[in-house]
């Protein structure tokens, strides 16, 4: 039998026995002759085998994938990173990965259970605490997948408040959360309408418009897909013509040095958690980030942690609510995630702890002064320009003389992951040929100094 065959022939020759059938065939003769496919060597006329290779050995298969995964090349040393557009390459201390494994807060168990549980409830409870002190609103959720998923929730949660399926999204929320928001209402039937950017910047429409044709749910990030910071006063003024409810896509780093989503008037905050304490890893696991205003805290979805006292009155930590299951809003919930990320969650809270307040905007700082050096350095290149000439936090976009695919790959030669290419989601070709780029607190002025000199070389 196969190494990962459980079952050796005389169990299975004592199954069909018992069930009065001659061989395993005999169990799908239910299925239609033409809808059923059978292993090579086996094949009878008219039956179509099915067409895998042949199996190889264990060890085999282990040198395949080292070859599979040896293909990559992670950032560090060998490939220095500015690149960003959501994910982005942050120092992780020691002190983190240390704390976030010990036994006080690691279970494989999901914590409906809180006598087992208390260590991971209580981490989870102070992430919360966390988020809605950086957001500027009165709670968040144990969290949610990723940044993408989490402004889906979003949008459900302001279509089922609002009664009103129409969304205005603006161009400048991230392409790929555009794009999975778009899958979500092909199923849910939201009608989306796309807002253009002018010069990096959202251009909401004025006026107030037909009654039937006011949107439930208005979606603008802060700062935006290619790093300006848009004016979310002016996106709660819109929401406010219409009756809608105002979504923040939030850079959680930003919130070191702009003023909170929740003080300007947002009333659900998303974003990606991966900056605190989660590395690259080529694309995840992350987190998701959610926080809304108090009243609307029986429409959040997910999981909720919240705080009480045990019979002998010492302080303990529950799951308080958890939209999907029954103890909600049952068929009316708007939404039906019943988990989170916690151990990511878990690394997020001890790197935000870590980092405290003054930590925080210190990290932030870090960002915008070497964002602001590489800039500058950049733009000195004959042929390189500002895409767009609004302000910007930590990461910028740039006109190159060629195309930015062929950048990137040249600048891999040269050592560094150059950038995103723009253009998914972009479809007015605004920003050219155009190159997302930032630096992190990580990147040096000699690196800085090196990918301006390699970006020179490789677009002439």
């Amino acid at each position: 039998m196969g190494h990962y065959v459980p079952h050796t022939d005389a169990e299975i020759a004592g199954m069909l026995d018992f069930m009065g059938l001659s061989s395993i065939d005999d169990l799908f003769t239910v299925v239609p002759e033409a809808l059923r496919l059978i292993a090579k060597g086996d094949g009878e006329h008219g039956r179509r085998f099915l067409d895998i290779d042949d199996g190889i050995s264990e060890p085999d298969v282990a040198v395949a994938l080292d070859r599979l995964a040896n293909a990559n090349v992670a950032c560090g040393p060998g490939l220095v990173c500015f690149a960003g557009a959501g994910a982005y390459d942050h120092e992780v201390p020691a002190a983190v990965r240390r704390v976030a494994f010990r036994s006080e807060v690691v279970t494989a168990y999901t914590p409906y259970q809180p006598e087992v549980a208390q260590g991971v409830l209580q981490v989870l409870f102070e992430y919360q605490t966390m988020i809605a002190r950086l957001t500027g609103l009165e709670v968040a959720n144990a969290s949610l997948y990723d940044g993408a998923t989490a402004t889906v929730e979003a949008v459900n949660l302001a279509v089922a408040a609002t009664g009103r399926s129409r969304v205005w999204l603006s161009q400048g929320v991230h392409p790929t959360w555009r794009a999975t928001v778009h899958t979500m209402a092909k199923g849910t039937g939201h009608d989306l309408r796309e807002i253009a950017l002018q010069d990096g910047l959202t251009n909401w429409p004025t006026g107030t418009g037909a009654a039937g044709d006011a949107p439930g749910a208005v979606v603008v990030q802060y700062p935006n897909h290619l790093g300006c910071i848009e004016d979310v006063a002016e996106a709660r003024a819109t929401a406010d013509r219409h009756g809608a409810l105002l979504i923040v896509v939030m850079d959680p780093v930003a919130g070191g040095l702009l003023a909170s989503p929740g003080s300007l008037g947002a009333d659900v905050v998303v974003g990606e958690g991966q900056p605190f304490g989660t590395p690259l890893s080529f694309g995840g696991p992350y987190l998701g980030l959610f926080a809304c205003r108090l009243d609307l805290v029986r429409r959040l979805p997910g999981r909720l942690v919240g705080e009480t006292l045990d019979v002998e009155g010492r302080r303990a930590y529950v799951t308080t609510l958890r939209t999907r299951e029954q103890d909600i809003r049952r068929e009316k919930a708007s939404s039906n995630v019943c988990t989170n990320q916690t151990l990511i969650a878990v690394v997020c809270a001890i790197q935000l702890a870590w980092l405290g307040k003054s930590g925080l905007r210190e990290l932030a700082l870090r960002c915008a002064r070497a964002t602001r050096y590489l800039r500058e350095a950049v733009t000195g290149i004959e042929g390189v320009k500002m895409a767009v000439g609004a302000p910007t936090f930590r990461e910028f976009a740039l006109r190159l003389p060629i195309g930015a695919d062929l950048v990137v790959e040249r600048m891999a030669e040269e050592g560094f992951l150059a950038g995103v290419a723009l253009g998914a989601g972009h479809d007015d070709g605004a920003y050219g040929e155009g190159l997302l780029v930032t630096a992190t607190e990580r990147r040096t002025r000699d690196e800085i100094d090196a990918y301006a000199h390699a970006l020179e070389k490789v677009i002439r």
